[in-house]
């Protein structure tokens, strides 16, 4: 039996997960984009994440913001040294009173495989990232 969890028809494979915390959207954006939020979820930057330009981590990880909506949601392209091809990553924050949400997406991943190494990747980040937002 082929397992086909998170296969898309138009970009490949796809994972997402949402972990909500008890903190304003602006306490949660803040953190995400600070030294240590970045370091935590991509790692550490050779030069500030900025709104259609490239960027890099001493990780050698490479992309390219697409979209960067302060307090809403940030679009980046996203490959690490290890892999060919380049998948498409969303973090999106939502606001609910005084609890925010957030939810990450990537897109564009080759296979089951990938998409693991992904899930993997993403449960222990949003994890980090909430732990320390408390």
């Amino acid at each position: 039996m082929n397992n086909n969890i998170g296969k898309t028809k138009s970009v490949g494979f796809q994972f997402g997960i949402r972990k909500t915390v008890p903190a304003s959207a602006e306490k949660v954006w803040e953190f995400l984009f600070s030294e240590a939020g970045t370091n935590i979820w991509l790692g550490k930057l050779k030069n500030e994440l900025e709104l259609k330009k490239e960027f890099e981590t001493l990780e050698r990880v490479t992309g390219y913001v697409r979209v960067f909506t302060p307090n809403s949601h940030i679009r980046l392209n996203w490959k690490p040294k290890h892999w060919e091809n380049t998948s498409t990553i969303q973090i999106r924050i939502i606001s609910k009173g005084d609890q925010t949400t957030i939810a990450i997406h990537q897109e564009k991943l080759l296979n089951t495989q990938q998409r693991n190494e992904m899930k993997a990747y993403w449960t222990t980040k949003i994890n980090e990232l909430t732990s320390n937002l408390k």
